[in-house]
This record gives structure tokens, C-alpha cells and sequence, in this order.
């Protein structure tokens, strides 16, 4: 018998392909989300790295200010204090940026885990059609086989009847 070609496996070869796409598309955004959310991370350790810094520093300045410091170191501090608020003032805009850099990471891989679950199934659709069109195929063999067997017993049967010679069945 000659082997048959599944007519829609050109098809069937571009539905797999797309899969692999879609998990690859998947895969990218997930890690783009790890990504972002480790950088948030990172960025809130140093705002609270510059926070620890600030009251640090204000304890600092309240000893030496308690120990008769001039007005001069005074002034210092309170300028190194200004300045680190408005570090934290900006690592905070920092993180609020981050923040909505994960949503839409987070929106991304929604949107690219239904695109891969879609095309999955769309996939399993085309393999499980191929899969019925193999068993239909090979009942459709199996039948046409079938006849082709019966055919040549009623040959046989009818040659030896016309030969004379006695069938070895008994009904």
C-alpha cells in the first residue's frame, strides 16, 4: 500500500509553529515580569537604604547639636538631610515608574499565556483531527481488505465447485 500524505499537514506544521512561538513569546515575558519586579525590589532596598541613612544622620546631628557643635556643622547636616529626603523623594518617583513597568509585565503575560493556551488547543485540535483521519483511514483499509478476502473465498469456493472438489467446512 502506499502511504498516504495527511492533506492538512501543511497546516498542522504552521499550528505547531505558532505554538512554539506563543511559548517562546510566553517565556520572554515571564522573564521580562522577573525582570521588573527584581528591579522594584532592588529599588525599594535603596529607598529604605537612604530612609535608614536619613534618621542616621538626624540622630547624628541631634548628639553633636546636644554637644554644643557649632552652627556651621549644624547647617551641614541639615543640608545633607535636605538632600537625602530628596533622594527618597526621587527613588519613591523611581519605584512608582517601576511599579507600572510590572503591571504592564504583568498584563503582558496574561495576554501571551491566553495567546499560548489558545494556540495549544488550536494545535491539539489539528493533531487530534489527524489522529481521527488516521483511524478512519485505517478502517477504511481494514474494510476494503475485508472484502478483498471475502472476494477471493467466494473465488475459491466457486473454483473448486466447478472442479468438483469437497469444501473441508461443514456449516
Amino acid at each position: 500500500m502506499a502511504k498516504v500524505r495527511y492533506r492538512l499537514q501543511a497546516l498542522l506544521v504552521i499550528k505547531e509553529r505558532e505554538k512554539n512561538r506563543a511559548a517562546e513569546m510566553l517565556a520572554r515575558a515571564i522573564i521580562a515580569l522577573n525582570a521588573a519586579k527584581k528591579k522594584e525590589k532592588e529599588l525599594i532596598e535603596e529607598k529604605e537604604k537612604i530612609v535608614k541613612m536619613w534618621f542616621e544622620s538626624r540622630d547624628e546631628m541631634r548628639r553633636e547639636m546636644d554637644l554644643g557643635a557649632v552652627v556651621g556643622e549644624g547647617n551641614r547636616h541639615v543640608n545633607y538631610l535636605r538632600k537625602l529626603k530628596e533622594d527618597e523623594e526621587k527613588k519613591q518617583k523611581e519605584i512608582d515608574e517601576q511599579r507600572e513597568v510590572v503591571i504592564e509585565a504583568e498584563k503582558n503575560v496574561v495576554k501571551t499565556r491566553k495567546e499560548y493556551i489558545e494556540s495549544a488547543k488550536e494545535h491539539q485540535v489539528m493533531m487530534k483531527h489527524k489522529d481521527l483521519w488516521r483511524k478512519k483511514l485505517q478502517d477504511e483499509l481494514s474494510k476494503k481488505e475485508e472484502k478483498e478476502f471475502d472476494e477471493l473465498g467466494t473465488t475459491i469456493h466457486q473454483l473448486r465447485r466447478w472442479k468438483g472438489e469437497k469444501s473441508n467446512f461443514t456449516l
